[in-house]
């Protein structure tokens, strides 16, 4: 039980699919898209908990802690109503999935409102990632296909090994949850629709233009308006991506606990969602 439990005898509890309605309008409370899509996949890959609100008018806070095998662990939708802001929710609620998560490396994407609360938690800052919407411009690569059941296997075991844990329970979902799975030599990537536009990732790939080619292509199957989370420690592909339309920065730290997460950073282009690393 976390200290906030234990000094205010507020329940933290499981959530279910049948909270995704409230999950939403928490979202939409605090002037976030509400996501329901991506809210549905995070009940069924993680572990999602709540507070609900003392007035009896839905939630009032949230957290979701995913797990990856033994050594790794994400946290996201990290939410308080606006009018419980400031009463201890977030921070029980953290100590509540961080003492789940155990000895794993547990990383998540801050906001700076939100950086001091996990500063204080024991996280620290070891990227900063910026979100750029628009619509691409560019043209077909001729490098990628649209993937195939065969290539599961081969995406799984790169995956693997460029993250350094088993996200196999996550990416076995990335056909039925998105729009299209591409691979190329030496990479893959994912896009998938989220509110009024479609966000691409994850993209592993051995080198920066395989990267390029399998966002090019996905971009131009999505059509319209795309979402890139970028790590701002790859300037060249940040850039790239302004020179094709891909602007209108939002930035957020990446921040880690128990140490720095493991796996080839170099070849980690895209993550699945900001949510899930």
């Amino acid at each position: 039980m976390s200290s906030y439990a234990r000094m205010t005898g507020m329940l933290i509890r499981r959530l279910t699919l049948d909270d995704l309605d409230a999950c939403c309008g928490l979202a939409e409370d605090r002037e976030w898209p509400p996501e329901r899509h991506k809210w549905t996949l995070l009940f069924e890959v993680g572990e999602v908990y709540g507070i609900d609100a003392p007035d009896g008018d839905g939630l009032a806070a949230t957290t979701v802690l995913t797990r990856y095998g033994d050594d790794q662990a994400v946290v996201s939708m990290v939410l308080t109503a606006s009018r419980y802001a400031r009463r201890g929710m977030a921070r029980g609620l953290m100590e509540h999935v961080l003492a789940g998560a155990g000895d794993r490396v547990v990383t998540l994407h801050a906001t700076e409102y939100g950086r001091p609360l996990y500063e204080s938690l024991g996280f620290r800052t070891v990227g900063r990632v910026a979100k750029r919407t628009g619509v691409f411009r560019g043209g077909r690569s001729g490098r990628t296909r649209v993937a195939t059941g065969a290539d599961l296997d081969g995406i799984l075991a790169l995956d693997a090994e460029v993250f350094g844990t088993d996200r196999s329970a996550l990416l076995r979902r990335m056909p039925g949850f998105g729009e299209r799975v591409r691979v190329a030599e030496g990479g893959f990537g994912h896009c998938w629709r989220n509110d009024d536009s479609v966000v691409i990732g994850p993209v592993v790939a051995r080198d920066e233009e395989t990267a390029r080619a399998l966002i090019a292509d996905l971009a131009l199957d999505a059509g319209g308006e795309v979402r890139l989370d970028l790590d701002l420690a790859q300037e060249s592909l940040t850039r790239w991506a302004g020179e094709h339309g891909i602007g209108d920065p939002w930035e957020v730290s990446l921040m880690a606990r128990g140490g720095r997460p493991p796996g080839d950073r170099s070849r980690q282009f895209l993550p699945f969602m900001q949510a899930l690393g």
